[in-house]
């Protein structure tokens, strides 16, 4: 927590996201590209029919080479001297009464990793005014080149605006962020250490809460107060609080049925710090204590993330960690009767995606599905249709790891109908686990040059996690 703080009461690194995208941009174009970098942050929304703004988010593009979570600001990054132009909001007396005095650029200057912030009504004359390196507006009029690496949907709608910018290949500088936003340095780390160590809080007040509470609704409002409370006001995506046959709907959103007769409540929560999110699932038992039947297939998940995570180091091929996943499954849903027949039949026919039918896990840091996986949802390979993240991981990726095994009827009985499938399934065994509903279990896991660094701390072991339930 110390190291994690010390890192953090520090500036976002803007300038050195900046370089490291410029110089990708340069060995793209060969040196012959524009030389600034230009980007609009998220716009104040206002509810529609209502004098309201919406629940603000900042474009990740943006607060990747700022920092800067406020709405409606700009920057503008000259390639060849290095320089960051953060443009803000300015000061609108009428607004002071309602809002407060807004920040002020001085104070941007000690905020945020920049070396000039000025006001966004100067923007566009900041763009038109020549500097060292590039031509001036009146010389790009008589002989147009393109000066700026832009996104399409940051652009001003105005012609005179935008020939200020000329942009140049719109796709280009969103995919490069994209790729440079996988490697993550310190302070990202740090951050989403922090997220996580808020969300492990939140996690055992939800396991100490369990046997007191009547409805998903409670334990999802549990949850949400002791991120507040420390710190995160935002949740990273919209929790999952699953009892029941509702921990079989991977993306389950309602979180407002009774827990009475249920076995288990699968939590998917996880909140979100500065901009940086964690992604942590436990699966608990409502009563304090695993029955028999999700034991046994908790056991079965655990082991599946052990042997996962056993595989993780830079340049591992993260298709093989998704198979082995599926091995261990089946080993395990074979000891138990739930499959039958031969290990490798099995995994030739797909026989677990009934059970297993998500990918592993997905990469993780201003989004929880983060850029840079580039999944291949065409695949015919039902095994890896949905796997977010396709090839090697590098170092310094933060990726999550998330095997499940989930009892879903509307899954599994087309299993039991086809003819290619149903052998491999014992119904009469199954029948005993439909109660279990679903199981997951996921960490986030930096990938290190010979292993990897698990940043999530809540616990999973079965022991403790009983111990707490019923402290």
């Amino acid at each position: 927590m110390t190291s994690n703080t010390s890192i953090l009461r520090g500036k976002y690194p803007a300038k050195a996201h900046c370089r490291n995208v410029a110089a990708h941009l340069q060995e793209a174009t060969k040196h012959d590209g524009p030389t600034r970098i230009y980007l609009q942050g998220q716009e104040t929304r206002m509810i529609e029919d209502n004098d309201e703004a919406q629940p603000f988010r900042q474009r990740r593009h943006f607060f990747y080479l700022t920092g800067c979570a406020l709405p409606n600001c700009h920057l503008v990054y000259h390639i060849p001297t290095d320089n960051l132009t953060l443009f803000i909001p300015p000061l609108e007396p009428s607004s002071v009464i309602w809002s407060g005095l807004p920040l002020l650029p001085k104070e941007a200057l000690e905020k945020y990793d920049i070396d000039d912030c000025r006001t966004s009504n100067e923007l566009y004359e900041f763009l038109g005014n020549k500097v060292p390196g590039e031509v001036s507006y009146e010389e790009r009029t008589e002989t147009p080149q393109p000066l700026t690496f832009a996104e399409e949907s940051h652009l001003p709608t105005d012609q005179y605006e935008q020939s200020l910018l000329l942009p140049w290949d719109l796709n280009h500088l969103h995919e490069v962020i994209d790729r440079c936003r996988v490697v993550k340095d310190a302070y990202e780390i740090a951050s989403i250490r922090q997220a996580n160590e808020v969300s492990t809080a939140a996690h055992i007040q939800v396991l100490k809460s369990l046997r007191h509470t009547q409805n998903e609704q409670e334990l999802e409002a549990v949850f949400i107060e002791r991120c507040i409370a420390l710190g995160c006001k935002e949740q990273a995506y919209h929790g999952i609080f699953g009892s029941g046959h509702n921990a079989a709907t991977l993306h389950y959103q309602a979180n407002n049925q009774s827990l009475k007769g249920r076995w288990n409540l699968l939590v998917d929560a996880a909140a979100e710090w500065d901009c940086y999110c964690a992604d942590v699932t436990r699966t608990m038992p409502l009563g304090g204590t695993f029955n028999k039947e999700s034991e046994a297939i908790y056991t079965i998940v655990k082991s599946m993330q052990d042997g996962c995570l056993k595989m993780l180091r830079a340049g591992v091929q993260w298709e093989d960690v998704h198979i082995l996943a599926h091995e261990i499954a089946i080993e395990g849903l074979l000891a138990l009767g739930i499959l039958k027949g031969d290990k490798k039949d099995l995994l030739d026919a797909r026989t677990t995606v009934a059970f297993f039918p998500h990918g592993l896990g997905h990469y993780l840091g201003m989004d929880t599905h983060d850029t840079g996986g580039y999944p291949n949802y065409e695949d015919k390979d039902k095994m890896f249709q949905y796997l977010r993240k396709r090839g090697t991981l590098p170092e310094g990726s933060v990726i999550t790891v998330e095997p499940g095994i989930y009892f879903c009827k509307f899954i599994i009985d087309p299993y039991l109908k086809d003819e290619k499938q149903k052998d491999f399934i014992d119904q009469g065994v199954l029948d005993n686990y439909w109660d279990v509903g679903g199981v997951r279990i996921e960490d986030d896991v930096l990938i290190t040059k010979e292993g990897y660094e698990n940043l999530t701390t809540a616990p999973k072991e079965v022991e403790e996690m009983q111990v707490i339930a019923n402290s």
